[in-house]
C-alpha cells in the first residue's frame, strides 16, 4: 500500500494508550499538524538524501516530516525563550547553547535518512538556523583497539564506543565551546578515520544520531556523575519498526551492497562480493542474528520508552504511526 492510499484508508484518530505517557497518531492524523508549513525540499533533493533501500519520497516528507519540523520549531523557540528568561532572572550575559536532538533506533531502520531530511528542513526555516549533524559512529573505538579488547564481534554495542569522549563532546557543545572536533567514521573501511574530524562551530541545532544514544548506564552510587548521554538532549526521537521488517531490510541492504560498494577492492567487506549469493544470504542472516538482533534486544529497543517521539514504520518502510510524549 502506498502512502497516499494508506492515508486515505486510515480511520483511526489520535488516542491515548492507557496509562502510557504518550499520545498516538496515525500518519493521516499527524499530517494535519503541518498546517501551512512550506515544503522546501525537491524530489531530487529527497532522492539524494535518502539511504539505500529507503523509499522515502517527497510525499512522505510532506505527510510526516513537515509536521515534525513544525513541532521541533516550537520546541526550539520555547527553549530559546526559557533561556532568555533565565538569563534575565540570573542577570548573566552568557550566550544561548545549541538545541540538541538525539536520534536512536536499530541498524537498517532509516535513522540516517531521517536525520538528513530533518537537517535540511530545519536549516531552511525562515530564520535560517545553523544545523549540524553528527553520528556516533565516529566515537567507536578504532578497530585495532576493538581487536585488542576482544570487542570486534560487539562492534556497535555500548562498550565498543568511547563513552567518555561522547560525553565530553556533548558537554563542550552545551558549554558553547568553539570550534569542537568530532571524529569521523568510514563505512567503506569500517573504521574510524585517523586524524580526520568534522568541525562543529556553535550550531543553533545539533542532531546527534546513533544506535545507543538513549542508552542508560548503571546509576552512580555517589550521585556525582553524569550517567546518560541523553542528559544533554533537548528532544529525542526513536525510529521504530517490527523486528522482522528490520531483519528483512538489513538482509536486503547487505545483498545490494554486495553487488555495489563491496565490489571495490578497498572495501573492508570486499570478500563478501566474491562468495555465492547463497553464502552471502547465510552471512547476512548470521550477522543479523548474532550481532544486530542481539544489540537490538539488549541495548536499543529498551531505550524506546525514553524517547520524546517515536516514528514507527510499516512494511513499505514509510511511517504509519507517530507516538508523541505528553507534556
Amino acid at each position: 500500500m502506498d502512502q497516499e492510499t494508506k492515508l486515505n484508508s486510515s480511520d483511526t484518530g489520535g488516542y491515548e494508550d492507557g496509562l502510557s505517557p504518550y499520545r498516538i497518531y496515525t500518519a493521516r492524523e499527524w499530517s494535519e499538524f503541518r498546517a501551512d508549513t512550506q515544503l522546501t525540499l525537491s524530489e531530487d533533493e529527497v532522492f539524494r538524501l535518502r539511504s539505500m533501500n529507503d523509499p522515502i519520497s517527497l510525499n512522505e516528507v510532506r505527510v510526516i516530516y513537515l509536521s515534525l519540523s513544525r513541532l521541533l520549531s516550537s520546541h526550539v523557540e520555547a527553549a530559546q525563550e526559557l533561556f532568555h528568561q533565565r538569563r534575565r532572572f540570573l542577570n548573566i550575559k552568557s550566550e544561548k547553547t545549541p538545541f540538541i536532538i538525539g536520534m536512536a533506533g536499530s541498524v537498517a531502520v532509516g535513522k540516517s535518512t531521517t536525520a538528513r531530511i530533518l537537517k535540511e528542513l530545519m536549516s531552511r526555516w525562515p530564520n535560517s538556523p545553523k544545523v549540524d549533524l553528527i553520528t556516533t559512529d565516529g566515537f567507536l573505538y578504532p578497530n585495532a583497539e576493538l581487536e585488542a579488547l576482544g570487542l570486534m564481534q560487539r562492534k556497535g554495542f555500548p562498550e565498543s564506543f568511547d563513552r567518555r569522549a561522547v560525553l565530553q563532546f556533548l558537554s563542550d557543545i552545551k558549554a558553547g565551546k568553539r570550534p569542537i572536533k568530532a571524529p569521523v567514521y568510514s563505512h567503506f573501511s569500517y573504521d574510524v578515520l585517523p586524524d580526520e574530524y568534522a568541525i562543529v562551530d556553535l550550531p543553533d541545532i545539533l542532531i546527534f544520531e546513533g544506535l545507543n544514544v538513549l542508552q542508560v548506564n548503571d546509576l552512580p552510587k555517589d550521585g556525582n556523575s553524569v550517567p546518560f548521554v541523553s542528559d544533554f538532549f533537548d528532544f529525542s526521537i526513536y525510529i521504530d519498526a517490527d523486528e522482522e521488517l528490520i531483519r528483512h531490510w538489513y538482509v536486503e541492504r547487505f545483498m545490494r551492497l554486495r553487488e555495489t560498494a563491496f565490489t571495490d577492492p578497498g572495501s573492508y567487506f570486499h570478500r563478501f562480493s566474491k562468495i555465492s549469493p547463497e553464502e552471502a544470504l547465510k552471512t547476512a542472516i548470521a550477522l543479523w542474528e548474532d550481532i544486530n538482533l542481539l544489540n537490538l534486544h539488549e541495548n536499543i529497543l529498551p531505550t524506546r520508552p525514553r524517547a520524546d517521539l517515536i516514528l514507527r514504520k510499516g512494511a513499505d518502510h514509510l511511517v504509519d504511526q507517530v507516538t508523541l510524549r505528553k507534556l
